[in-house]
């Protein structure tokens, strides 16, 4: 009798993880029906496809080969939903679309809003994640990414540079300047952006000036109003907000460019194409507010609100 497709979405996805419990929450099943049910294949194969050890399971040849196969069956299960989208011309359906937690609330939420206005007919699926997902395999359709390197198998529109400045609270001294000579620090930890803000961070302040480390930057922001010390946030952000103080003009360092990507076989699917036109846009009129050139003059920061820019023409 022939294995069931689900059998070898079970065994690819534990040699993905590494462990049944993290295979069998992204199956949508608990541990112990993923335990049953590869012991099942295992027998029914008469072959182990797993060696058990503490670090937890490495897949056998035969497990190896199982999980290539699902792999590839996988791809064109995915290819032939590409084509079948493709062939729609009217924009319509679900768009998967990712992007970074901070791009996502204060950037990407008000574009959303208007480009579901627009498109009645197209429904969202927004997934919020700071790391890469596949799009050839379909995780997303569409992905918005902080990147100077994106991946070459995917095509799509560089939409500006994010720029970067180091921010305080806007609480001032007695001479009515903010003083981060000897200021604690916030400082993403080494696994954010291959350590470079926290290059930048070690650069003028010792280990001991730093007061927090997040493996994220969504926290940064809230980090730096609540006191607990200065740290680099994108100018977005930053400029936007009366209870934070620039420090610095724009880093160059940390500036980083904002990519609209998808796979090729999407470019030309209505719905795909319907948004990249959409978010490119409205992303036009607000480079001065990614660039950083809105803080420029404090006085200037209010004007930098994302919320207040109109939506694209019919």
């Amino acid at each position: 009798m022939p294995m069931a497709w689900d059998e070898f979405r079970l065994v690819q996805a534990i040699a993905d993880r590494g462990a049944l419990a993290p295979a069998a929450a992204h199956l949508g099943i608990n541990p112990s029906t993923a335990f049953r049910r590869l012991a099942a294949v295992e027998a029914e194969l008469g072959a182990r496809l797993f060696e058990r050890h503490r670090s937890g399971y490495v897949p056998t040849p035969a497990g190896e080969a199982m999980a290539a196969a699902a792999a590839r069956m996988e791809e064109e299960v995915a290819r032939f939903d590409r084509e079948v989208a493709d062939r729609a011309q009217t924009p319509s359906g679900l768009l998967r679309v990712t992007a970074a937690a901070t791009l996502v609330t204060d950037f990407l939420m008000p574009i959303l809003g208007r480009f579901r206005a627009r498109y009645r007919q197209v429904q969202i699926e927004l997934v919020t994640s700071e790391e890469a997902l596949n799009l050839s395999r379909r995780d997303a359709d569409v992905a918005l990414r902080a990147t100077h390197d994106p991946p070459p198998n995917l095509v799509g529109r560089r939409l500006g540079t994010i720029a970067w400045a180091v921010y305080g609270p806007a609480r001032e001294d007695a001479d009515g300047e903010t003083d981060s000579g000897d200021a604690d620090w916030v400082s993403p930890s080494e696994a954010v952006a291959g350590g470079l803000f926290a290059r930048f961070v070690a650069a003028r302040a010792g280990p001991e000036r730093v007061a927090l480390r997040l493996n994220s930057v969504q926290g940064l922001c809230e980090a730096i109003v609540e006191g607990v010390g200065i740290g680099p946030l994108p100018c977005y952000r930053g400029d936007r907000l009366a209870s934070l103080r620039r420090l610095s003009g724009p880093e160059p360092e940390l500036a980083g460019s904002l990519w609209l990507l998808t796979h090729p076989d999407l470019r030309h699917a209505a719905r795909v194409r319907a948004f990249m036109d959409h978010v490119a846009a409205e992303v036009a009129p607000l480079r001065p507010v990614l660039e950083g050139r809105q803080g420029d003059d404090p006085s200037s920061r209010v004007s930098a609100r994302l919320e207040a820019v109109p939506g694209t023409p019919s």
